[in-house]
């Protein structure tokens, strides 16, 4: 695939000024939390989901180029992941998402695309 999993869709309708954070964000089978963070930086763009009572507080890390669509009217986030493939993702670390090739390479690798 020639798209990078740590960039967004040209399709997604996502506007980089936009601030993401509390966007809802859906699976293809229901909610699953709300943005906590994210980044717009080329070559590594992402959100991180607080998942909230969902799983019990934890924070996933969903490289941007799972990201189906943005919806700017309603505040919500569409990603191209079930409930489950979300619940069986690497947790987010805080002390390793940044320039950390190793980590970035773990986590698009669970999603179908490590970095090259």
């Amino acid at each position: 695939m020639s798209e990078s999993i740590w960039g967004y869709a040209q399709t997604s309708g996502h506007i980089a000024d936009v601030d993401l954070t509390g966007y809802e964000v859906e699976a293809t089978d229901g909610s699953i939390g709300k943005v906590d963070r994210y980044s717009n930086d080329v070559g590594s763009q992402y959100v991180v989901v607080d998942t909230g009572v969902w799983i019990f507080g934890k924070h996933i890390l969903l490289p941007a180029g799972t990201v189906s669509r943005v919806e700017l009217e309603s505040h919500r986030i569409h990603v191209n992941l079930t409930k489950e493939q979300i619940k069986n993702a690497p947790e987010f670390d805080k002390d390793k998402h940044l320039g950390n090739a190793a980590y970035h390479h773990q986590i698009g690798g669970y999603y179908g695309r490590p970095v090259s």
